[in-house]
């Protein structure tokens, strides 16, 4: 029954790892057009320090260092004295793709998380015969 246990947890912390980073892809989302705004990432890593070995923690929140995008626009309170101002660095397409791959990620611990469910109730009904 350990197994089990420790299998539920293992699911559990990659739904947790998952739906934080969905978290940070909406987040970068929400501000593609905020001026300024640097795109945020997240790191997965094996849980350390006695935890369930296989389970997942976060690392830090990191900030994309790439190019900010210059945008002309004279008329923006934020341009400097030759037009421009510094956009986000956030590609709707990159945070598309990652929306989806946390998605199924996350659906994909949800099924082992549902199966090992079963199991362990399949179990206790054979134990209680």
């Amino acid at each position: 029954m350990a197994d089990f246990t420790s299998a539920l947890g293992i699911a559990a912390s990659g739904m947790r790892a998952q739906a934080t980073r969905l978290r940070f892809v909406s987040e970068n989302i929400a501000n593609t057009d905020t001026p300024g705004f640097r795109r945020k990432t997240v790191s997965f890593r094996e849980a350390t320090g006695g935890a369930t070995p296989g389970t997942v923690e976060l690392g830090a929140m990191r900030l994309d260092r790439s190019a900010l995008d210059r945008i002309y626009d004279p008329t923006s309170p934020l341009a400097d004295p030759s037009g421009y101002y510094d956009g986000s660095n956030v590609n709707l397409l990159v945070e598309v793709a990652d929306a989806r791959e946390a998605s199924r990620s996350y659906e994909a611990n949800l099924k082992m998380f549902d199966q090992l469910r079963s199991m362990s109730s399949a179990l206790l009904d054979l134990l209680k015969r």
